[in-house]
């Protein structure tokens, strides 16, 4: 999409859902802003049960220097082989199932709620 996080609508998740749902794939990363990354999460969790959705973003933009993008995808590529079939958010190196995970901005982290 392209598009902010902050800037993302009901029907742009909507969108990603149905994307997921007509893929023939059922490992699937998404790359995602942080800001309302938990929201689409929170969206496609529960309605994909039979794929493996990660979703992946950075807390600094890949475009600075000491961006975490490319740790985080790499661990992305990973965790959707690993994993059992769900959605999950990967950053940072951990792995949290959609229903357990919120943004610590004032930490700069994903953790566990």
């Amino acid at each position: 999409m392209l598009k902010d996080s902050l800037d993302m609508t009901a029907n742009d998740r909507e969108a990603i859902l149905s994307a997921c749902q007509a893929s023939d794939e059922s490992h699937i990363i998404i790359s995602h802003g942080t800001d309302s990354m938990v929201e689409t999460a929170a969206l496609l969790g529960q309605a994909l049960t039979d794929k493996t959705v990660v979703l992946v973003g950075a807390m600094i933009p890949y475009s600075i220097n000491h961006s975490d993008a490319l740790f985080n995808l790499g661990c992305a590529v990973t965790a959707v082989q690993l994993l059992a079939n769900g959605v999950y958010v990967v950053m940072n190196g951990e792995v949290f199932p959609w229903d357990n995970v919120q943004k610590n901005s004032a930490q700069g982290v994903f953790q566990q709620h």
